[in-house]
């Protein structure tokens, strides 16, 4: 990876990939259903490693490879929804993007089985009742680890927008939560969830997190589920705060916002800032407001607390990083992917807007079944925007 201009990005590197989660749905029920075994078997062979189980059997997770084209990345995603969900109907089942399942019966989830899960389950206990959320987590290339929790420190300030901008979890148990991001409001409860602290050095993360398991509050660091977190497998930082996006055009939103708001940390980086000093109450509060209304509320401002239109503040963040994302070849696409988000809503917006249409909660599985594919399969980039 080469980095040059103080945050720029040049043609070989950062590179950056993408993991999105899925829930099996039965057609008929519209209830989420166990059946990732076969569903991933039969994907595997055409998907190879870029598809896999997750923590319960009603999960599949997929993942592009490494490239530096966000509009690549986004035509893996399309690809791999769509062989997933191919996959998944031969056993009669469909595939979801959500954050959370609608419809009741997804407490208590089967956990897949292995010792690191018992584990986990022995653990965290009733905690692994809710795991029936799904996540996108978006890797951008650093491999010098010190570099990368520098990093991290610049992208904290960021993280309530980027749960405005992806909140796609509006349903819990068959009742609406009154949140845009319901799955934002569950996570945070596991003992290492939720923004990271802001860390000086390798030496200072590794001290915290050797006083976490310590503590017994982890099973291994790949149970370090902070929203922003070195790779445990991979030469990246991992951006994981966002709820998996209803459509792959916002997840290719996302990325591209997370490599540019990282471009440009690492510029800050270079020049010696630390980065800003944040109070948790204003990043506990910020992630609330982000969670409870979405893209169509309003969030904090880091400096002083008031509150802004969520909208007005993407704006100005996506003009601010628009040298960095017209260096990466991402501005056009970034810009067309905004509009389109702004004129038809954020997820949680659109999955209650079927809802009540008829006042039926299985109109809501419905969209997310048709448009997890259908906006996705054959859809070209340029077409998306």
């Amino acid at each position: 990876m080469a980095v040059q201009g103080g945050g720029d990005c040049v043609a070989s590197g950062p590179r950056l990939g993408v993991e999105e989660e899925f829930l099996l749905v039965d057609p008929v029920s519209r209830g989420v259903v166990p059946g990732a075994g076969s569903v991933v078997g039969r994907a595997a062979s055409r998907l190879g490693g870029r598809v896999s189980g997750e923590i319960t059997s009603l999960h599949v997770e997929t993942r592009t490879d490494p490239t530096w084209s966000v509009r690549g990345l986004v035509d893996q995603l399309a690809e791999a929804r769509r062989v997933v969900a191919e996959c998944a109907a031969v056993d009669g089942l469909r595939i979801v993007a959500t954050g959370t399942p609608v419809l009741p019966g997804a407490t208590a989830p089967p956990v897949t089985p292995g010792p690191r899960q018992e584990r986990g389950t022995a653990m965290f206990r009733g905690l692994h009742d809710e795991l029936a959320i799904c996540a996108v987590h978006v890797h951008v290339e650093l491999p010098e680890r010190e570099v990368a929790l520098l990093v991290s420190n610049h992208l904290r300030a960021h993280l309530p927008l980027l749960i405005a901008v992806s909140a796609n979890s509006p349903f819990w148990e068959g009742r609406d939560s009154g949140y845009c991001s319901w799955r934002s409001m569950i996570w945070p409860r596991w003992p290492v969830a939720g923004p990271p602290p802001r860390f000086t050095s390798v030496a200072h993360y590794e001290r915290v997190v050797e006083m976490l398991s310590s503590a017994g509050a982890i099973v291994d660091a790949g149970t370090l589920f902070w929203d922003i977190r070195p790779s445990v497998t991979h030469p990246t930082l991992e951006v994981r705060v966002a709820d998996v996006p209803l459509s792959v055009w916002e997840s290719g939103l996302v990325a591209a916002l997370v490599r540019a708001l990282v471009v440009r940390a690492l510029g800050a980086v270079e020049r010696g800032d630390p980065g800003p000093e944040l109070a948790g109450e204003w990043l506990r509060a910020a992630y609330w407001r982000a969670a409870r209304d979405g893209l169509e509320g309003a969030l904090p401002d880091v400096g002083t607390g008031r509150l802004r239109p969520a909208r007005e503040v993407l704006g100005e963040v996506v003009a601010e990083l628009a040298p960095v994302l017209r260096a990466c070849g991402d501005e056009e696409l970034v810009r067309g992917w905004v509009r389109r988000l702004s004129a038809v809503g954020g997820g949680a917006a659109r999955q209650r807007a079927a809802a009540g249409r008829r006042g039926r909660l299985t109109d809501v599985v419905d969209l997310l079944v048709g448009q997890t594919v259908g906006m996705s399969a054959g859809l070209g980039v340029r077409q998306s925007v």
